[in-house]
């Protein structure tokens, strides 16, 4: 049986040939353990070599192969899920937790920040000055969103500084928070963003990841959770803006920031989710249930959300599956009519016409349920007024 240490020097020299090689030995080993093993230092492999490049995705195939037989070893691993190479001096050997290294190849694929970013940040009084707009520098321009956005860069609990905009209507009722793609930063995003503040007449807030456009630090699943918290107390502190009168959006990988700060929050108005993920492996691969090292595991935070939510997503999704955003609605607890674009992509659900229009009646829909649960709210307080003033009456009585 040929084994990893007797690999020739032609396959060393071919990063693509040796993790096929390494994946015909994880196939034919019978041992469970070593099995695994196997399947950790290729996984290991590919995370050190960079197999994963930002412009190569040739290797999905492999990859969906290497994590579908990490499951099948799994019931032989440890209870604390991770396993360690033999001791050696070599850096590339030192002891990693499995989880580690396969949820950084999941995340991989998970983020591809712009680069360069397409646009900049302008401040007043030079480069340490306070944020006064944003100029778009490469791609599409911005059009009126980049005249008029009010752009922030706000701290967040990671030590990182986040960018932001704040695209205000007049007439608004609502606010939408919007958490953007994983190819996509604020620069590319603001006309789309200007175009929905017109159609729906609410204020939008949008952000870059860390990581992403002129935000500092590096994307990671918990940076983005940290980033829409920040953007989230942005809202309440910089605008006075309530909790219910926000609506949470979140595209994609954005789903999984969204349905973070969702679960969290008791008193939302709603949520959309627009071609979202079940979660970060899943994307790769269809698992059952869910691992402890996976990234974004919107799968469970669904369950946890208490106020409306809008799922879209295309029937030709060739990135995440249709079936991702048709199990998350299923597990919703207060499910809106979803839209299922028939023929839809993962990144042209706007350029169908019933896109905007679902949006809009979705909208309606949470400023009547707004105005419905205000006016509860209002009867209820004089109610219980004219109790406590009835048993003042009675107690004077006496």
């Amino acid at each position: 049986m040929k084994s990893l240490s007797t690999e020739t020097e032609k396959q060393r020299e071919n990063p693509i040939q040796t993790t096929k090689a390494r994946a015909l030995v994880i196939i034919n080993h019978h041992n469970p353990r070593l099995q695994a093993k196997q399947i950790y230092q290729s996984i290991l492999f590919i995370h050190k070599t960079e197999l994963l490049s930002t412009t190569d995705r040739s290797q999905l195939p492999l990859i969906r192969s290497l994590l579908s037989l990490q499951l099948t070893s799994f019931p032989f691993l440890p209870r604390s899920l991770s396993l360690s190479l033999s001791k050696r001096n070599r850096e590339e050997d030192r002891e990693l937790p499995m989880g580690n290294v396969t949820a950084s190849v999941a995340a991989r694929f998970a983020f591809f920040p712009p680069d360069p970013a397409s646009y900049e940040v302008v401040r007043r009084g030079g480069s340490d000055g306070e944020a006064a707009g944003i100029r778009i520098v490469s791609g599409i321009g911005g059009g009126r969103g980049e005249r008029d956005a009010e752009v922030h860069v706000i701290s967040t609990r990671s030590g990182t500084k986040v960018a932001t905009a704040f695209l205000r209507h007049p007439g608004a009722k609502l606010t939408l928070l919007y958490s953007h793609g994983n190819a996509a930063d604020l620069g590319q995003m603001l006309e789309l963003l200007s175009e929905l503040r017109s159609h729906l007449k609410l204020n939008v807030m949008c952000y870059d990841y860390s990581g992403y456009g002129a935000s500092t630090g590096k994307p990671t699943e918990h940076n983005t959770y940290h980033d829409i918290e920040a953007v989230y107390d942005c809202l309440k502190k910089q605008y006075d803006i309530r909790q219910e009168d926000i609506i949470l959006y979140g595209q994609s990988v954005g789903s999984g920031p969204t349905l973070h700060l969702a679960s969290r929050l008791k008193n939302l108005r709603g949520v959309v989710l627009h071609s979202p993920i079940l979660s970060g492996i899943r994307v790769l691969y269809p698992i059952k249930v869910t691992l402890p090292f996976d990234i974004f595991k919107n799968i469970d935070r669904i369950k946890q959300v208490k106020c409306p939510v809008l799922v879209m997503h295309g029937t030709a999704d060739e990135i995440v599956d249709f079936s991702h955003g048709k199990r998350l609605y299923e597990l919703a607890k207060e499910k809106y009519d979803p839209l299922w674009v028939t023929g839809g992509g993962h990144c042209n659900l706007e350029t169908f016409p019933e896109y905007i229009k679902h949006l809009r009646k979705f909208i309606s829909d949470m400023e009547k349920l707004q105005a419905e649960r205000s006016a509860y709210a209002n009867a209820s307080s004089i109610n219980e007024t004219e109790v406590k003033h009835n048993k003042c009456l009675r107690f004077g009585k006496r």
